[in-house]
């Protein structure tokens, strides 16, 4: 899930990146100026919309790809107790020692 997010984070940050190289072409030649001056300023922006945007991704995809996971688990839990399943049992404690 976490990989999801961070591909659809970057390819999100690549869209805005070259729609903003094409809104923003009047400032070409003034590229080495805002580089040297104002670099760090927009690199540290661009991490915390990065981070931001990421963290939006994630809960997206916890929300709604991960619904009905508790529900699902508990039914997986009662057939293993039951011993309707192909899945071992858990062990207690005292005989796995």
């Amino acid at each position: 899930m976490i990989a999801n997010s961070l591909l659809l984070t970057v390819v999100l940050l690549l869209v805005l990146g070259f729609w903003l190289m094409d809104q923003l072409r009047f400032l070409i030649p003034y590229k080495f100026v805002l580089y040297h001056r104002y670099g760090t300023v927009i690199l540290a922006w661009a991490a915390v919309l990065f981070l931001n945007v990421f963290a939006a991704v994630y809960a997206l995809h916890r929300k709604f790809f991960l619904k009905d996971t508790g529900q699902k688990l508990s039914h997986l839990d009662k057939q293993v107790i039951v011993g309707d399943s192909a899945v071992p049992r858990p062990m207690p404690d005292e005989e796995r020692k």
